[in-house]
């Protein structure tokens, strides 16, 4: 790939002749327009007009067409597709690159799809872009983890708990081992239980606790709000001794993430919530793997991926790729931590770890800690023992064999998953 250029690579459905449709959406997100207009030149579409690098036919879905399409739908013939956009059309600039490669082409009518599904960027964007301040290293260092799975969780219930409930929860936590604890997305800075007051009440718990053992884990305080807020609520948590900031992405957007990281004094726990709106449908969208590039290049130090036999859409396969996404390396920048939640428990680490053969990992367990039948230290327990069983190369029946928190687990969540 030339270094002035970003390619796009999208999946299209049409009714038009595929190249036709191809030199549609080119036109449309350059320099053209519904019509051939005096001054786009012959020099201009030179040098500015995007092109069409590839085009590969593949095979029809059983999907219909996005409201408004045009043509025939006997007609209708499907493409991966990959348009080469020069980048003096908008600089190395996150919102401007999305404004060509995701704007109004979701509209054209001329498509019966358009999905986004990668994204080549060249070195100009990481000249640009700071990338995580902390990554895989940062945080294993900030947790006093240098080797194996880092295992953390959620606070459940997600909201509800008062401050000084919170707190307990903590400390039982902290206790058992725990490496990291977040808040929900659910929890930001509501009056029942206000980002200051969890702030006063589980610092001091972290700090006894590494009193006491020379370890304070983790904990990621959601801090999303109005961009205006974001740095206040940073310093509120890192002036109480914090080590983490959460910020839900899509929420404050990429420019606000990359806001966040030039005053950030410590990692962002990137959460992805509400990316389903833009990445399930594989009809129209921006997929994962185009999406996280974005999210690293603005400074996550930790993104969500999902994990396997989750409780959401994905399956298997496209948790694995959006793990392994997550790990391919970046123009360069620090790794990002793969994050892997939604109905994670300890039956699932070996599995995991036979697929993907790392422990550069966050693994967040909720209800697969909060819910043990012998309480959340027994979670940990659990989680703990799966995972040293997984990556020493021990069977899951070994794993069971030596630990009854994870035995006990399977009494509850089913079978340890080979």
């Amino acid at each position: 790939m030339s270094s002035q250029h970003v390619v796009a690579t999208y999946i299209i459905e049409t009714s038009l002749p595929l190249a036709r449709a191809a030199e549609v959406l080119a036109g449309e997100q350059s320099t053209g327009t519904f019509v051939r207009v005096e001054r786009e030149s012959d020099d201009v579409r030179a040098r500015f007009a995007a092109q069409v690098a590839s085009l590969e036919e593949l095979p029809l879905t059983d999907a219909g067409p996005l409201p408004g399409t045009i043509g025939d739908p006997a007609l209708r013939r499907r493409a991966r597709l990959k348009l080469r956009f020069p980048l003096d059309n908008f600089g190395p600039s996150i919102p401007n690159l999305l404004a060509a490669v995701a704007g109004n082409l979701f509209e054209l009518k001329e498509l019966a799809a358009i999905r986004l599904i990668d994204l080549d960027l060249p070195p100009a964007f990481a000249d640009r872009y700071a990338g995580p301040g902390f990554g895989v290293e940062g945080t294993r260092r900030l947790i006093s983890r240098p080797t194996g799975a880092m295992i953390g969780t959620i606070v459940k219930p997600s909201i509800g708990l008062r401050p000084d409930e919170l707190a307990e929860v903590v400390g039982e936590l902290a206790a058992a081992g725990i490496d990291f604890i977040k808040d929900d997305e659910l929890q930001g800075n509501g009056p029942s239980a206000p980002l200051y007051e969890r702030v006063r009440a589980v610092m001091p718990v972290l700090e006894r606790h590494a009193d006491r053992t020379g370890v304070k884990p983790m904990y990621a305080f959601n801090i999303t709000d109005d961009i205006g807020r974001l740095e206040a609520n940073h310093d509120l948590v890192v002036a109480a001794g914090g080590t983490c900031v959460m910020a839900c992405i899509n929420m404050v957007g990429l420019a606000g993430l990359e806001f966040l990281r030039g005053h950030a004094e410590v990692p962002i726990h990137g959460h992805r919530a509400m990316l389903g709106a833009i990445a399930r449908s594989e009809q129209v969208g921006i997929a994962f793997r185009a999406w996280q590039k974005l999210a690293r290049l603005a400074g996550a130090d930790h993104l969500h991926t999902n994990g396997i036999s989750n409780k959401f859409y994905e399956s298997d396969a496209q948790v694995l790729d959006s793990i392994a996404a997550v790990r391919e390396p970046l123009l360069g920048l620090t790794s990002t931590v793969p994050v892997l939640s939604s109905g994670q428990w300890g039956g699932l680490a070996h599995a995991t770890y036979d697929a993907v053969r790392t422990t550069d990992l966050l693994v967040l367990a909720g209800g697969g800690i909060h819910g043990h039948p012998d309480g959340a230290a027994a979670g940990v327990a659990s989680m703990r023992a799966a995972w040293a069983s997984a990556e020493s190369g021990e069977s899951p029946g070994a794993a069971l064999a030596a630990s009854e928190p994870l035995r006990r687990a399977t009494e509850l969540f089913g079978p340890v998953r080979v």
